[in-house]
């Protein structure tokens, strides 16, 4: 057998939950439904599928939630990554009408679960954005117009006096409450879907990584030890698909973000820092993000490597950061520090699409994953149950590869992001 692969040194994982270890794919199998990946995207599909009566299966590489899903920053950030009033100008109203209307679903749909289900993942309320300069401020001025004319009327504008009620830094000018938003740790999210999906009949294999996929009619899915033949497949591997659907490697790319976690602060110095508990994050391009954990520690992000990985140290590359958002925190002791990788598009808009008519796949949500994760879910889950008018919108969304190809896309995507980190510190 190959050896077992671990969740990466995170916070998360060191603070998971009690779970199963569930057994790799050792037979071969039929489904309803094949899902590659238990990240929230394919936790999500199967949950869905499963409630509705499907038989389900997963098959994960690793151990569930090891890529993005069980590394993220744990925000419930509303909308995508590219926001309505983008996706108006370059799609048309229709387009915006119709994405518009499902742009606070996702975070709806994870309150759900945790009612439902009572999973135990430190689910917490509110996010702020937060603005450096005039501009940014009227930007988050015209996103609170924006999305209240899509349905989020729980949002509330903060000059720089109101805001200190909320964030104790000095950096900003104003900012903007969402009390649609929130936070959560991500790892016992996930781990409490899988508990989930298998409570109404679903299979999870893990250590269980595809090898390839037999396309037909009936495809047939291939692990080093077993098989799936299914009606239809749905693919979720993201960031960490490889190159098993070619077609899906070439419009997308990898980009490595990383997280920080303090030692524990308790929880009066934790509201010294964030008073009310809320999930931050700023509005540059490369923005920073960071909120405080269920045990009162602050965990911290911010950065993107194109291409994917990470810098040489994590510490030293989020600590200047950190202790300039909270200079009262400098020396600090970190107890974890770990990176991993997003999939970016070029449109920074999701990718949705069916090849064939039974392989599904959602991918590329661009640094918006944990709320459209679960959104992509619900709504391959409607089509597979013949309601597929949704997730069509999402799937005639025009999608280009990077300039350069693979081998330069990474360097051509830095050059861009280089130009707009200046505008940031120019303010302009």
């Amino acid at each position: 057998m190959a050896e077992r692969i671990e969740h990466t040194g995170s916070y998360y994982a060191a603070t998971a939950n009690a779970a199963p270890d569930r057994a790799p794919l050792t037979e071969s199998i039929d489904a309803d439904v094949c899902v590659i990946g238990a990240g929230f995207t394919g936790l999500s599909t199967a949950l869905h599928l499963a409630e509705a009566g499907f038989k389900v299966v997963v098959l994960e590489a690793a151990r569930i939630g090891f890529g993005a899903s069980g590394r993220n920053g744990g925000q419930l950030v509303n909308s995508y990554s590219r926001d309505l009033d983008v996706i108006e100008r370059h799609y048309g109203h229709d387009m915006a009408k119709m994405l518009g209307s499902m742009a606070f679903e996702g975070a709806d749909i994870i309150r759900q679960r945790i009612a439902q289900y009572q999973i135990d993942c430190d689910y917490k309320p509110g996010g702020l954005f937060v603005a450096f300069n005039k501009r940014q401020m009227h930007e988050l001025t015209e996103q609170k117009a924006l999305w209240a004319r899509y349905g989020n009327d729980e949002m509330s504008l903060l000059d720089q006096g109101s805001l200190g009620d909320y964030l104790k830094s000095d950096r900003y000018i104003g900012g903007l409450l969402d009390q649609r938003g929130g936070h959560i740790h991500p790892l016992n999210l996930a781990l409490g879907e899988a508990a989930a999906i298998e409570s109404h009949g679903g299979q999870i294999f893990e250590d269980s990584k595809v090898i390839r996929i037999d396309r037909g009619e009936k495809p047939v899915v291939h692990t080093d030890q077993g098989q799936v033949t299914a009606n239809y497949i749905m693919v979720a591997g993201n960031a960490y698909l490889g190159n098993l659907v070619p077609e899906l490697a070439a419009k997308s790319m990898p980009c490595g973000t990383q997280i920080v976690t303090t030692e524990v602060l308790g929880e009066a110095k934790a509201r010294e820092l964030i008073p009310q508990l809320q999930c931050v994050e700023d509005c540059n391009y490369k923005l920073d993000y960071y909120r405080i954990t269920g045990d009162f520690r602050l965990l911290y992000g911010g950065g993107v490597t194109y291409g994917g990985g990470d810098p040489r140290s994590i510490e030293n590359f989020l600590r200047p950061h950190l202790e300039s958002t909270f200079p009262q925190l400098k020396g600090v002791k970190f107890d974890y520090a770990w990176g991993g990788d997003f999939l970016l598009t070029m449109s920074r808009l999701p990718q949705f699409g069916r090849i064939g008519d039974n392989i599904y796949y959602a991918q590329g949500y661009s640094g918006h994953g944990v709320t459209t994760t679960h959104l992509a879910g619900k709504l391959i889950a409607e089509a597979l149950r013949g309601q597929a008018e949704r997730f069509d919108a999402f799937s005639a969304l025009k999608h280009f590869p990077f300039p350069g190809g693979r081998l330069l896309r990474a360097p051509y995507t830095a050059v861009g992001a280089l130009y707009y980190g200046l505008r940031d510190k120019l303010g302009l």
